[in-house]
């Protein structure tokens, strides 16, 4: 009897605990996700730039951003003009690390577009990982000048 007794309250007990609420799963969720995104991205530190590269043996900045979400299981399309359509736009002030970056550049009447995955924000600063043409993959402030005066937008892709 006493021990039927206990195995009912112990039942009773775990019924009655609080769980997670859906908010706080989905927030658990979106930080397991940007956290393996933002780890894949930084095991491609060091990697040379390769135009049209999606590997470890070379990577483009596009590329970066399709295998980083790829290992959260989010397929984005192949180039950076086409990633900035994709997922939730984000204004300047909201971001947050895992949302995308978007540049527009001009040189000599020639524009292209490049893309890097925010790392960090804090009190105004983020960092921001991509693949250098110069330097292949590194880990970049996004307000130095040269970053932060050819910024197109931000999206989000987790959500």
């Amino acid at each position: 009897m006493k021990k039927t007794y206990l195995v009912f309250l112990l039942s009773m007990l775990y019924f009655l605990t609080p769980s997670e609420s859906f908010a706080q799963k989905k927030k658990k969720a979106r930080q397991q996700k940007t956290s393996t995104v933002i780890k894949t991205a930084q095991t491609y530190i060091g990697t040379p730039y390769k135009y049209g590269g999606t590997s470890g043996s070379g990577i483009d900045c596009s590329g970066l951003m399709l295998r980083c979400f790829e290992k959260a299981n989010y397929q984005l399309p192949r180039t950076a003009k086409e990633q900035s359509k994709f997922g939730k736009k984000v204004g300047n002030n909201s971001i947050k690390p895992g949302d995308i970056v978007f540049f527009k550049f001009k040189d000599k009447g020639k524009k292209w577009y490049h893309s890097g995955l925010v790392t960090s924000v804090n009190k105004g600063k983020a960092n921001f990982i991509h693949a250098s043409t110069s330097r292949g993959v590194v880990e970049s402030d996004l307000t130095q000048e040269y970053y932060s005066k050819s910024i197109k937008g931000f999206r989000r892709v987790i959500k």
